[in-house]
């Protein structure tokens, strides 16, 4: 075949589309790994956040403490 209806080969019309689908899996693949990386990163976020907050509620217990121990000797 020659000419301008080499595009409408049945072979390129065939393989062209699994061309698109290989490149579109890898672009996928690479989005869902920075999703698992950003699910994973809010998870530490959140995880230093509850013991900040744990730390700054038994900040006055621990300043208490000393005064206690030197009441106590």
């Amino acid at each position: 075949m020659s000419g301008g209806n080499e595009s409408l080969y049945p072979r390129h019309v065939i393989i062209s589309p699994f061309a698109g689908l290989n490149a579109m899996r890898v672009f996928l693949q690479y989005q869902a790994s920075m999703l698992r990386v950003c699910a994973n990163n809010c998870g530490l976020a959140a995880h230093n956040f509850t013991r900040g907050l744990e730390t700054l509620k038994s900040a006055p217990e621990l300043k208490a403490a000393p005064e206690q121990r030197r009441e106590a000797a």
